[in-house]
This record gives structure tokens, C-alpha cells and sequence, in this order.
């Protein structure tokens, strides 16, 4: 049974993740510092130090499930102290080491580990799989996400609407694909492709984590398998010039630094979802696609960006379906395995449907 949930990090999409959990459990939100919001919090929010392992120990022995909103630097130590206290773990990682960490750990778990359930990896996956599932025999599986401003400016063409140190992450490490049929590693800020969404022209390149753990679930079942980000055009040549050519990959804080004062958050965004499956039914060849954008919408009078709602919203749904019962009770959690109309069905899970709609209120 989950019905209390500490939360861990307080950002913009951990505050969020505590507001739609606290519709259905008892929550309790803890960070360094509490949240400043011009509004009242509808869950206890109290103030600690999460690399405290002692205070992280007695906090999450106190709760059935803890969800880390944290930066995926300190998910590894979180995780490991809900294993020993039997407790299930989410988070929102797109770090593959740390994601290979976890796996090792819900080996002998007594409980949920349940890694990678924001956007991408994430739900992102969940599209991927429902779009491949009635084939007979798969050729193809490509995915597509972007978080991006929605009246960009200058060269780069972005802001950081998310966690800065997420995204310099996944643009230097290097990316995991199937291509003709072989699991390989690939080098993130390349292959990259035009893309056109609702008649606008995007980029899309390769970047780490987004595929989570589908090469592994897919090999040997389709000749293609990959994920990219998306981007305006232009960004990813700019990306390679500062973190190749510059050699910033070697200082991850300093490009961090940069970036972030370069480019402030915005509180207008979009988020672009797009995947396709390819494969034979019936004898015949046939192509799957889903793509949506996703816009700020308003819950309970306050108004959420896109890439908030987007990312809390796939987590909170997958803890809902532990919770009913519609994913198992313990162990590790692909986000390949959670059914797409399962989350739609989902209390959050409804917002991936009314969401595209713009703006809209949640009782």
C-alpha cells in the first residue's frame, strides 16, 4: 500500500509532483529551503539537508514511497537508503550509471524501484511500446521530445526551463541506439535530422538517457531503435561548438554557468512529443506515429509550464497505478512495460488528453 509519500526537492516539477500526489496521499515535500510561492501548499513541507544519510534515513523509514525530484547526481544514495528500508523509490533520472545502480538494487528489493518516469525517459517510452505492440514483426521504433521556449530568441534558440546540469549531461554523454539491427553507442549532439511538427521545421539529435532501458527490451526484435531531442534549428551545431570545439565538456559546471546566464527560464513554453513504430501486420507494412504539443495549463488556479506538468504528471500517474494496483508491487519498473491507457486512465494521468487543449482547470 503507498499512502504517504515523501517528496524530495522542491523545484518548479518537485512542488508540482507534491500538488498532484496530494490529491490522493498524505505527501510531505522536503528541501534545503521551503519553496517561496505566492500561494499555500496543499502538503507538508518541511526544510532538511538530503545528503544528510541519517536524516534521509529516518524521513523515508517513515513513509511508504519516496520520490526524488533531486539533480540525478544524488539519486544513487536516496535509492539506496528506500532499498534497505523497504520503501518504493521513484525518480525523474535520465543517468544511465545511476539508472544501472538502481537496477542492480530492485534485484533484491522488497519494494518498487522505479527509475526514469518523466518525459524522457519516461513516458516518452510508454508511447514508444503502445505504438509497437500489435505488430506481428517490428522494423522500427523512433522517439522525439523537446522542451523548448515558445517565442525563442537568439542563435540557440532555448531556455532552461529544466534542470541545467540534466541537460548538459545528456549532451555529453554518450547516447544508446539499435541500428541495423546491432545495440550500439552512439555520440550524443549527432545524427542530426529535420523534423516538421504542425508545419514548423525543428532539428533532432542524439542525446544520453532518453531511451532508458528499451535497447535492452528490444534487441534482437528491430532493425532501428533510437531517441533524439528537439531542437530550433541551429542549436545543435552551436551545442558542438562549445562543448567539442571549446572543450567545456572537460568543465561541466563552467558550461552549466554559461548557459544558464545566457538563457533564464521562460514562462511560456512547449513541448513537443513525437514516436513512430514501423513493422508488419497482416502481412502488410505498416507505420504507427503519435505527436502532440503540449502547453503551460492551469491546476487549481496556478498556472504550470509545460515541461513541469509534462514530467510530474508521468510520475505521479505510474505512482497512482502502483498504488491501484496496475503495476507490480515491487521490483524494477520499465517504463516499456506500463501500459499507455492505463496512465490515460489515471486521475493525472488525464491531463496527457485534456493537457492539448491549452489551458484548463483541475478539480
Amino acid at each position: 500500500m503507498i499512502e504517504k509519500v515523501l517528496t524530495l526537492g522542491l523545484g518548479k516539477v518537485g512542488t508540482l509532483v507534491g500538488v498532484l500526489l496530494s490529491k490522493q496521499f498524505q505527501v510531505t515535500g522536503m528541501d534545503k529551503q521551503a519553496p517561496h510561492y505566492p500561494y499555500e501548499l496543499p502538503f507538508n513541507v518541511v526544510t532538511g539537508d538530503v545528503t544528510d544519510e541519517v536524516l534521509m534515513q529516518q524521513m523515508i523509514a517513515g513513509h511508504d514511497a519516496v520520490v526524488s525530484a533531486l539533480p540525478y547526481f544524488l539519486n544513487k544514495t536516496i535509492a539506496r537508503i528506500a532499498h534497505q528500508e523497504g520503501k518504493s523509490y521513484f525518480d525523474l533520472t535520465e543517468d544511465v550509471e545511476t539508472t544501472k545502480y538502481i537496477i542492480g538494487l530492485s534485484e533484491t528489493a522488497t519494494a518498487v524501484m522505479a527509475p526514469q518516469c518523466g518525459l524522457a525517459p519516461g513516458i516518452i517510452g510508454i508511447i514508444g511500446a503502445h505504438l509497437a505492440k500489435d505488430f506481428e514483426k517490428l522494423r522500427s521504433i523512433e522517439m522525439r521530445v523537446g522542451a523548448l521556449p515558445k517565442y525563442p530568441n537568439g542563435e540557440l534558440g532555448y531556455s532552461f526551463t529544466w534542470s541545467a546540469a540534466g541537460v548538459v549531461n545528456e549532451y555529453i554523454n554518450d547516447a544508446e541506439a539499435i541500428h541495423n539491427g546491432q545495440r550500439k553507442q552512439v555520440v550524443s549532439l549527432q545524427g542530426k535530422e529535420t523534423i516538421n511538427i504542425e508545419g514548423a521545421a525543428y532539428e533532432a539529435f542524439y542525446t544520453s538517457g532518453g531511451l532508458g532501458t528499451m535497447c535492452e527490451t528490444y534487441a534482437g526484435r528491430v532493425d532501428k531503435l533510437d531517441y533524439k531531442t528537439i531542437r530550433y534549428p541551429g542549436h545543435c551545431d552551436l551545442m558542438n561548438f562549445l562543448i567539442h570545439e571549446l572543450h567545456l565538456k572537460n568543465n561541466k559546471q563552467q558550461l552549466e554557468d554559461i548557459l544558464k546566464n545566457a538563457k533564464p527560464e521562460v514562462a511560456e513554453d512547449v513541448v513537443l512529443v513525437y514516436a513512430a513504430a514501423e513493422g508488419w501486420k497482416d502481412g502488410q507494412l505498416k507505420r504507427n506515429e503519435f505527436c502532440k504539443s503540449y502547453n503551460p495549463v492551469t491546476i487549481d488556479g496556478q498556472t504550470w509550464r509545460a515541461i513541469s506538468w509534462t514530467t510530474a504528471a508521468s510520475l505521479v500517474a505510474v505512482i497512482e497505478m502502483v498504488a491501484n494496483g496496475a503495476l507490480p508491487a515491487k521490483g524494477f519498473i520499465k517504463q516499456e512495460d506500463i501500459p499507455f491507457e492505463g496512465l490515460l486512465a489515471t486521475q493525472t494521468g488525464q491531463l496527457f488528453e485534456k493537457g492539448i487543449l491549452g489551458e484548463i482547470e483541475v478539480a
